[in-house]
């Protein structure tokens, strides 16, 4: 991990800096130029969203769905695999990682996800290929070897439930991904999930080791996990971030990660209201808080930061004045579509 001086030095905890799908302010999301520039502005940890391909590899999406981070609209001879799928409980019309082989992924290119508010990412469209999970291991081992300091990894287990149901789970094909590299025993590992039971099964497995951590992923707003929704049984998000969920949530998770509105939630008029109580309730259960995420677009900005009108406006001072109101409330860290400006509101608080 980075060593800090000046102000981050004397702040009275380490605060980490996750590099949200890289740094994909600047890269096309989870390609390796995502992961190098986010590595380069600072990062603590990179992120890699894990899903599985048809032949059973984990490869790093945001989504199954690859319609918006890929060009495979564009390729015919993956016309006839456009489809419709409902993943979580969402209807989704588009293309899937799992109707594709590995080999076939790799002729894909990446694509930026947001051409209209992230024009210069688009640049990049066509470079990229779509890394896979042991290419992103061994990427970050060379760049720790390189740089002299620990790069962390926080995948993401993505749709687990999803996945189970069409036999191509995730969690022991994570697992055995675990076992048969070195850098993952030793690195900073942060596993994340939206999903409670994938969560406690990998508890159970790898006991509590000094470099994992296991987070939870929450979104109040947005109802009941879906693991929780098949079972017909269990918390919503909702519940999950009361004081008493964050209990049961601190028996088999190290972190709990809220999105930063549940910290610091927005007024009718858009600006920062009081911060809630969740940071000093999660942790009096012990667990440490991550939030998500950070992104320098005025269009995702608090209205207290933001810079003129155009919605697409890189507004690098409101994005580190706001990522400072957040730390202020005692936050343990956060995800950042701009790692670089992470770094410069920690140095400059």
């Amino acid at each position: 991990m980075i060593g800090g001086s000046g102000a981050y030095a004397s702040l009275p905890r380490k605060v980490e800096i996750f590099g949200h799908r890289g740094a994909s302010a600047l890269r096309p999301e989870h390609t390796l130029a995502s992961y190098a520039k986010a590595i380069v502005d600072g990062a603590d940890y990179i992120e890699p969203d894990l899903c599985v391909t048809k032949d059973g590899v984990l490869v790093a999406r945001h989504e199954n769905n690859i319609v918006q981070t890929t060009d495979v609209a564009k390729r015919g001879a993956f016309a006839d695999r456009k489809t419709t799928k409902t993943v979580d409980g969402q209807q989704q019309e588009g293309w899937f990682v799992e109707d594709f082989t590995l080999a076939e992924l790799k002729t894909l290119r990446a694509i930026e996800r947001l051409p209209q508010l992230r024009p210069q990412n688009a640049k990049y469209d066509g470079q990229f290929d779509i890394p896979t999970w042991q290419e992103i291991i061994d990427f970050a081992a060379a760049e720790s070897a390189t740089r002299g300091r620990m790069v962390g990894l926080v995948p993401e287990l993505k749709h687990s439930t999803y996945f189970a149901g069409i036999g191509l789970p995730l969690e022991d094909r994570f697992l055995a991904s675990l076992a048969a590299h070195d850098y993952p025993r030793r690195c900073p590992l942060e596993i994340q999930s939206f999903e409670i039971a994938n969560l406690r099964y990998l508890r159970a497995k790898l006991g509590r080791k000094p470099n994992i951590r296991l987070m939870q992923l929450v979104d109040p707003a947005s109802g009941k996990p879906a693991d929780v929704v098949k079972a017909g049984r269990g918390p919503s998000y909702a519940e999950m971030v009361a004081p008493a969920g964050l209990v049961d949530v601190a028996r088999y998770a190290d972190v709990i990660a809220p999105p930063t509105r549940a910290i610091i939630p927005l007024n009718a008029d858009s600006t920062l209201g009081a911060p809630t109580s969740l940071v000093t309730d999660a942790h009096k259960a012990g667990l440490l808080v991550h939030i998500w995420t950070f992104r320098p677009e005025n269009y995702f900005l608090a209205a207290d930061f933001r810079a003129g009108t155009d919605p697409a406006f890189r507004n690098e001072s409101g994005s580190v004045r706001e990522i400072q109101a957040y730390i202020r409330t005692g936050i343990d860290g956060f995800f950042s579509d701009d790692p670089g400006l992470g770094r410069r509101a920690l140095n400059s608080l």
